[in-house]
């Protein structure tokens, strides 16, 4: 039943085999629950420091202060879906530490390094792939971002370029791109900076086609499908869980004018993503059985209540996507490009509706946006310490049984 590579297990046997010589300690001990368990802790202490030099490296000391990058370092270690899993035998915290890893490694220009990283993160789950893929995207995107810059000093185009999201700059950014990339000498440079990913592509393409495809174990459960609307939860996923940086007066205001500027635009994505909706909306039966988890009752309690509130949520779902792309406009159109070319890859083919899987895309866009001001991270700690306590809280003290099973079932994420 177990679907993913056994990197976690790897790790866990190069910790507790050494421990068990070096303090004679049994196999029931080394192997016990605790100490498994206890791998993970350690892995949650590495990301608590990834995360403070992630911060440090990507917001310098004009955009944030110090005491700015630790709040936002201890908020994003709290966040529920990842704290949660940081005292349970599961893969999220160790997957989550090595791409982190690769990602930092990527942005100090260790490319080799961060693929061998991603190779580790990929150990772990395999859909880690996307994210090594992204961290060669974003050395990409930068050295599209730095040309496209010189393009537009070098015609003198900054001063009368065209609105941001107009229909012409779409265009002169596709002929920029078309003639960067036409160049044997541009695509040279990008190979020699790229090359270790372009690798780790492969080995996992060498992987998918010996393996008959990415999943080992229980693949009848896990079969890749177009689940657009997955898009949609991660995006309201993600406005909840940032709602002081995404649901604010000025947002919501900077929305509806938005709204009533380009209304047409607006009213074709509103039927787009009810057309989405409407065909590719799936119910995996691990989500409609195990009532173990949030999935479960989000799902009887607001999208099985009636048929059309899946068509009434759309204009949330609207709002989130602009709120959350809003929030990544300080980046490059290359980057985000990028990124959400990756968030798409990563959460559509997923059949099955579960937070975990949303771990990685959300702390990459947390990790990305400007820093917030203190009394929005003040907000966003109190928020994640509120909910952690209350799903540790019905963890801990609210078990159940199934009538066919004399186990203990327990609430989680």
């Amino acid at each position: 039943m177990i679907t993913t590579l056994p990197g976690l297990y790897l790790v866990s046997v190069g910790i507790v085999k050494p421990a068990a010589w070096l303090f004679g300690w049994s196999g029931s001990i080394v192997c016990s629950t605790g100490m498994l368990r206890f791998i993970n802790l350690l892995f949650s202490i590495g990301n608590f420091y990834l995360l403070y030099l992630l911060f440090c490296r990507m917001h310098h000391k004009k955009a944030a202060s110090g005491f700015q990058r630790i709040l936002s370092t201890l908020t994003l270690a709290a966040f529920p879906t990842l704290y949660f899993f940081t005292f349970l035998y599961y893969t999220d915290t160790g997957s989550t530490f090595f791409t982190l890893f690769a990602y930092l490694m990527c942005l100090y220009g260790n490319h080799k390094t961060s693929a061998l990283l991603g190779f580790c993160g990929f150990m772990f789950r395999q859909t880690n792939i996307v994210w090594t893929v992204f961290c060669g995207g974003s050395v990409v995107a930068q050295k599209l971002s730095e040309a496209w810059k010189a393009e537009l000093s070098k015609s003198k185009e900054q001063k009368n370029s065209p609105a941001k999201g107009s229909f012409s700059e779409l265009i002169k950014l596709f002929r920029f791109l078309q003639a960067y990339l036409m160049s044997l000498k541009n695509l040279t440079t990008l190979f020699l900076l790229t090359w270790p990913y372009i690798m780790m592509a492969l080995v996992f393409f060498t992987f998918v086609v010996l393996n008959g495809g990415i999943v080992v174990g229980d693949r009848s459960s896990h079969e890749a499908c177009l689940h657009f609307p997955q898009l949609f939860y991660f995006l309201s996923f993600t406005l909840v869980f940032s709602f002081p940086h995404l649901v604010t007066p000025g947002k919501m205001v900077s929305f509806l004018r938005s709204v009533q500027k380009h209304f047409l635009r607006y009213s074709i994505l509103t039927t787009v993503s009810l057309f989405l909706v409407w065909k590719f909306t799936f119910a995996h039966k691990y989500l409609l059985a195990d009532n173990r988890h949030y999935t479960f009752y989000i799902w009887r309690k607001i999208f099985q209540r009636h048929e059309l509130v899946k068509y009434i949520l759309v204009p949330v779902y609207i709002f989130a996507g602009w709120s959350f792309t809003d929030a990544l406009k300080s980046k490059s159109v290359f980057w985000n490009l990028v990124y959400f070319l990756c968030l798409f890859v990563v959460t559509v083919p997923q059949k099955l509706l579960e937070f975990r899987y949303f771990i990685l895309p959300y702390i990459i866009y947390r990790l990305n946006i400007p820093v917030p001001s203190l009394s929005k991270l003040f907000l966003e700690l109190a928020f994640y310490i509120l909910v952690n306590v209350v799903t540790f809280h019905i963890f801990l003290n609210k078990p159940f049984q199934w009538p066919n099973s004399e186990e203990i079932q327990r609430f989680m994420w």
